[in-house]
Order: structure tokens, then sequence, then C-alpha cells
């Protein structure tokens, strides 16, 4: 496959992964993600099918650079850091003693449709052909 077919499909994933998590606020956020969490772990890591993505991206087109594993290694502490938080929750911990409620705006709520398959061209070095 060409660099833009992986990253239009990038961004199609990306904008899956925001449309099913979204929320106002971060508190909605993380509801989204506890919800599906509670149900079933192997259910919460498939939808958050950017991860398993950015990690098939790097090794099908062999490319461990610097920004690649980026993608990757945000990603892989994002899941972590929310795991983190759900496990605190499910031990009777309130939300509200772990982090503040933020909102969230429509910018920030789809950002990363935008700089995760940006980040891919340049790492695939796209803009140089």
């Amino acid at each position: 496959m060409d660099i833009l077919t992986l990253f239009f499909l990038f961004i199609a994933i990306e904008l899956f992964e925001s449309n099913w998590q979204k929320s106002d606020t971060i508190y909605g956020l993380l509801a989204n993600n506890l919800i599906v969490f509670n149900k079933s772990i192997l259910l919460y890591f498939l939808l958050n099918l950017s991860f398993i993505y950015s990690i098939f991206l790097t090794i099908y087109l062999n490319n461990y650079g610097f920004l690649m594993l980026s993608i990757v290694g945000i990603k892989f502490f994002d899941i972590a850091f929310k795991l983190s938080i759900f496990q605190k929750i499910n031990n009777g911990v309130l939300l509200e003693e772990i982090m503040p409620n933020i909102k969230i705006s429509l910018v920030l709520r789809y950002f990363n449709a935008v700089a995760y398959p940006v980040t891919f061209l340049f790492a695939t070095n796209y803009f140089q052909y």
C-alpha cells in the first residue's frame, strides 16, 4: 500500500477512536473508556485500534525511527495512564482525587486525528519526494 492510503486509513481510525470516547469533559471520556474496560480488557484494546495500527505501521514499513516510535510510545503511555486510573477507580478512589475535570473542546477532541497522521507522514519522509 502507498503512504497516502495508510495516512487516510490512520485518519479514519483516529476519528473512530475519538468518536467512541467522545465526551465534553475528561471525566466523561474516562467514564466511556471505563465502561468498555469493565466489560472486557480485550475489547478495550481492540477499540484502541490506533495503537494496534501504529504498531502495524512500524513493522509493515520497517520504520523504527524516532517519530514513528514516538507515535507508538505516546499511544502506549496514554493507554497505560488510563489503565492506572481505571485500577484506582475500581479500588474505590474517587476520580476527583486523581485529576480535575477538564472541558474538552471540539478542537482538542479531534486533535489526534490530525496530529498522529501528520506525524506519520513526517516519519515516513513523505514530504521529501
